[in-house]
C-alpha cells in the first residue's frame, strides 16, 4: 500500500483471505477476499479476478462443511444456513468457471468443475452434482492427473448411491480401488474397500461385501489406524 502497487495489496489480501480461511475465521477470510477481487477488476486482472472468485468459493465451501459437522446429517438434509452458504461457494464457483472458460485455463476449469460436483453433492443436488464431477474427470484424463481422476471416481459412486443406483456406484467405486492401487495409496485403497463393501451389501452380493470388508480391515491395522 505504501509503494502503491495495487496488484501486490491484491495478492496479499488473497493470501490473507486463505490464511484466515484454515485458521476457521470465514467472514474475516471472505473480507480479505473480496478485497483481492475488487482490486483485480478495478486493475482489470482477469487471472486475480478468477483466483479471487475461486477462494471465495473455497472460503463459503470451508465454511459451510464446517456448520454441517455440527449437524451430522445426510447430504440435502441441510440447516438453512448452511444451505445459504453452500449456496453462496457453488455460485462463485460457477462465476469462476466462466471467466476461466474465457481464459482457456482448462487446469482451472478442472478444478472448479470438482467443487461445484462437491457443493452440489453437499446440497443433495445430486444429478448436478453428477454432471459436473463427469467433466471434472474429462480434464483429469485430459492431463493424465491420476489423483484428480481417482477423486472424481469416488465422488460418482457417492452420488449415485444417493440416486439408488448401486450397481453405478460398484463400477466407480472399483476404478477408484483400481488407481488408488496404481497411487500406493493405502488409506485411500481402504476407504475404496469399504465402500464396494457396503456397496456390494445393497445389491445383497455379501460374499463380495466381506471379501471387501476383510481387505478394508487388513489396511486398516497394517496402517494402525484403530
Amino acid at each position: 500500500r505504501t509503494i502503491g502497487d495495487r496488484i501486490g495489496e491484491a495478492k496479499a489480501s488473497g493470501n490473507l483471505g486463505n490464511t484466515l480461511k484454515i485458521l476457521g475465521q470465514f467472514d474475516e477470510a471472505v473480507v480479505c477476499c473480496q478485497r483481492h477481487l475488487d482490486i483485480s477488476q478495478e486493475q482489470g486482472d482477469k487471472v486475480g479476478e478468477a483466483r479471487a472468485l475461486y477462494n471465495i468459493g473455497n472460503v463459503y465451501h470451508a465454511k459451510g462443511k464446517h456448520l454441517s459437522w455440527n449437524t451430522a446429517q445426510d447430504p440435502g438434509y441441510l440447516p438453512q444456513e448452511v444451505k445459504d452458504t453452500l449456496q453462496k461457494a457453488s455460485e462463485y464457483y460457477e462465476r469462476n468457471l466462466s471467466l476461466v472458460k474465457e481464459l482457456g485455463d482448462r487446469a482451472a476449469q478442472g478444478r472448479a468443475y470438482g467443487n461445484l460436483g462437491n457443493t452440489q453433492y453437499l446440497l443433495g443436488n445430486f444429478s448436478e452434482a453428477i454432471a459436473f464431477h463427469k467433466e471434472r474427470l474429462a480434464i483429469a484424463k485430459e492431463f493424465g492427473d491420476k489423483a484428480a481422476e481417482r477423486r472424481a471416481y469416488s465422488n460418482l459412486g457417492n452420488a449415485h448411491i444417493f440416486l439408488g443406483r448401486f450397481d453405478v456406484s460398484a463400477e466407480y467405486y472399483k476404478k477408484t480401488l483400481q488407481l488408488s492401487r496404481q497411487l500406493k495409496d493405502q488409506a485411500v485403497e481402504a476407504q475404496a474397500c469399504y465402500s464396494l463393501g457396503n456397496t456390494c451389501t445393497l445389491l445383497q452380493d455379501y460374499e463380495k461385501a466381506i471379501e471387501y470388508h476383510l481387505r478394508h480391515l487388513v489396511i486398516a491395522q497394517e496402517l494402525g489406524d484403530r
